[in-house]
């Protein structure tokens, strides 16, 4: 399928509305922007948070996130040897 759009003065281009809603992007989110050769790739960039939803089970949310986090990345990096 393919869209054609507008590229305004100051480069900018709108996604209709169509294509915004079958790629799942929201006002304020991210694209990631490719070029090859001669073409130009947009791609939405989901967030950490949206691709894990759901994917672990927490019994008690920590009192701090942010050490919490720390922790498990420190004991991830532990358990692949490096």
């Amino acid at each position: 399928m393919s869209f054609v759009v507008i590229v305004d003065k100051k480069g900018r281009i709108l996604l209709p509305k169509k294509v915004r809603e079958m790629v799942g992007l929201d006002q304020g989110g991210y694209v990631r922007v490719k070029v090859e050769g001669e073409r130009v790739i947009i791609e939405p960039i989901r967030s950490i948070a949206e691709e894990y939803f759901g994917a672990y089970k927490v019994e008690k949310w920590p009192e701090d996130l942010d050490s919490f986090m720390v922790e498990a990345v420190r004991r991830w990096w532990a358990s692949r040897g490096t």
